[in-house]
C-alpha cells in the first residue's frame, strides 16, 4: 500500500524500469551450441531465430541426411538453450514483482 501519489509514482516508475531493464536483457540474449563431432555450430537469438551458423570441414564426410539431422539438432539445441536463459529472466523478474525472490 502506497501512502502519496509520490510514493505511487516512485513504485510505478520503479516498475516500468524493471520492464525496461526486462527487455534488454531479453533482447541481448544468445546462446550457441556446436554439435558433437565439431562439424556445425549455431547461434541463436532469445526467440530462437538463427543469427549464425558455422561449419566445418568435416560436413564433407556427412550424407545430406546427417548433415540435415545434425543442422537441425544443433538449432534446436542452441534455441533450447536460448529459451532456458528467457524462463530464467522471466521467473526472476517475475519473483522480484512479487516480493518472493529465488
Amino acid at each position: 500500500m502506497v501512502d502519496s501519489m509520490d510514493e505511487l509514482e516512485a513504485r510505478v516508475r520503479g516498475q516500468l524500469y524493471r520492464i525496461r531493464d526486462l527487455g534488454d536483457r531479453m533482447a541481448a540474449i544468445r546462446a550457441r551450441e556446436v554439435s558433437a563431432d565439431g562439424a556445425v555450430t549455431a547461434e541463436v537469438d532469445g526467440n530462437g531465430a538463427l543469427t549464425g551458423l558455422e561449419f566445418t570441414a568435416a560436413v564433407a564426410r556427412l550424407s545430406p541426411a546427417d548433415f540435415e539431422r545434425r543442422l537441425v539438432d544443433t538449432a534446436a539445441a542452441a534455441a533450447a538453450a536460448a529459451f532456458e536463459q528467457r524462463a530464467r529472466l522471466i521467473t526472476e523478474f517475475t519473483e522480484e514483482l512479487s516480493g518472493n525472490p529465488g
